[in-house]
Parts: structure tokens; C-alpha cells; sequence
């Protein structure tokens, strides 16, 4: 007689990948919510669209502690959006190495992981708001915007190709060897790896947003490609190699628009 398999047997919860999932689909949200325009921002600010550069930013700093609020709340969307997808890798490794310990415990300590991530990304908008009260981005960019746009091309270009860069860009892509060298037991273990995690990802990424911040901070296109540029850095085997690519012709690019802005 043949062996009979239940259903359970057939389908087995544990093969399933729960974290990436959920990762996929908060992220999936996060997209629809920014697409969709279901993030509140206050107020307006006259002349300006809210793709525009330094518009979030302006009515944002016009509106007070309000407007800080809501804007490190959209800015905190639009980074789940950005840098959930390509941290499923890590998401999922740690998960596994709850192996043995209780399901509630599994969901506490990986909560407590996404959401440290999710935290530090969302407090790194006060640095284009701080920006932006010393420097209005959208009066410079109105005068000056290629010399902007160019000037922060160049510092892409010079982050993408220091080696500081490379060490940071070595921890993304390697969550195996991060795990290793810096595990910690408990729910405060977890948030502890995140917020170290969470830096290296920071140091990987900063100059990226930089260009965004530039360019409009909720400009769809423009925050589409740069999700794809350093999801790639991240994930495939010649991420590398992209950074390095991205920053030649950033490099080129910029300074061919500098040049352009004197003559």
C-alpha cells in the first residue's frame, strides 16, 4: 500500500515564507500610501508642487512641530518603501536562527528587528529638514538648480567611490557574516543588531537619498529608480560594481552640469 500524506503533511506552515511576505507586502503598502497620496502633509507652500525639490521640506518647516511630525511620518513611509524589499535577506536569516524557541518569541524578536530598522531610517529626515532651515533647497534650486542638482551629482560621486562606502556596502550584502559577528539573544539583542545593522545601511545610502532630497523627495520616478539602484547594490552578486558604475557617471554627469552652470 502506498503512504498516505495528510494535508498537513503537504503543506507545511514552516515552509512558508512568512517574513518575506510580510516584508513584501508592508512594503507594498508603503508604495500605495505614497502613490496614492494617503500621506497628510500640512499646509501648502505657494508656487510649489509636491514632487518639487525642497517642497515637503518647505511645508513642512512652515508648519512647526506638526509639520516636522508629519513629515519624518512620510519619510518613514517612503523608507519602509525603499529599503524593506531589499533587506528580505537579512529579515529572513535572522528568523532562522530563532530555530527552537516559541513562535511568540520569534514574532517579538523580529518585530523588535524591522522595527529598530524602520525607526532609524524614519529619524535620518530630520537631516533634509535641518538642510533645508539652514539652505531652502527650492529657492536654490529655482536660481541655481543645475549648480545644485550637479554639486550633489559630485558628491555621489566621490561617496560611491571611497572606501568608506565599500565597508558599509560589504555589511549590507553580507547578512550571513553580519549575523555571525554580532548576534545578541533577547528582544533587545534584536534591536541592538538592528540599530548596528541599521548604520551600516545608513553609511551605504546616505548620498543616494542626498540626490532625492535634491531632486524632489516625492518625486515617484526619481525614487523608483534609486529603490532599484540600491536594492541591486545590495542583493546581486555585482552590486559592487554597480556602485562603482553609478559613481563614474554620477561623477561625469555632475560635473558636466557644473560646468555648464558657469558658462
Amino acid at each position: 500500500m502506498g503512504t498516505r500524506y495528510s494535508f498537513g503533511d503537504r503543506f507545511d506552515l514552516r515552509r512558508i515564507p512568512v517574513v518575506a511576505l510580510v516584508t513584501y507586502g508592508v512594503a507594498l503598502l508603503a508604495w500605495v500610501a505614497i502613490v496614492r497620496r494617503w500621506l497628510p502633509m500640512p499646509g501648502m507652500a505657494h508656487g510649489l508642487r509636491m514632487s518639487d525639490p525642497g517642497a515637503p521640506e518647505a511645508m513642512a518647516l512652515s508648519n512647526g512641530v506638526v509639520g516636522w511630525g508629519l513629515y519624518l511620518f512620510m519619510w518613514g513611509v517612503m523608507m519602509v518603501a525603499m529599503m524593506y524589499p531589499s533587506s528580505v535577506p537579512l529579515f529572513r536569516l535572522y528568523y532562522r536562527t530563532l530555530d527552537g524557541t516559541t513562535r511568540a518569541d520569534k514574532t517579538a524578536r523580529v518585530g523588535a528587528f524591522m522595527g529598530t530598522y524602520a525607526l532609524v531610517w524614519t529619524l535620518t529626515g530630520v537631516v533634509p529638514l535641518v538642510v533645508n532651515a539652514a539652505v531652502p533647497v527650492a529657492t536654490v534650486a529655482n536660481e541655481n538648480g543645475p549648480l545644485l542638482f550637479g554639486g550633489t551629482l559630485l558628491l555621489l560621486s566621490g561617496y560611491q567611490l571611497s572606501p568608506y562606502k565599500y565597508r558599509c556596502l560589504k555589511r549590507c550584502r553580507s547578512p550571513l557574516g553580519f549575523l555571525m559577528e554580532y548576534h545578541e539573544p533577547g528582544i533587545r539583542g534584536a534591536a541592538r543588531m538592528s540599530l548596528r545593522f541599521s548604520v551600516f545601511c545608513v553609511g551605504c545610502c546616505w548620498a543616494l537619498f542626498a540626490v532625492m532630497v535634491v531632486v524632489g523627495s516625492m518625486n515617484l520616478l526619481w525614487m523608483a529608480g534609486l529603490t532599484v539602484v540600491l536594492s541591486l547594490e545590495r542583493v546581486v552578486a555585482w552590486g559592487d560594481r554597480l556602485a562603482r558604475g553609478v559613481g563614474v557617471v554620477a561623477g561625469v554627469a555632475g560635473g558636466a552640469l557644473v560646468l555648464l552652470a558657469f558658462l
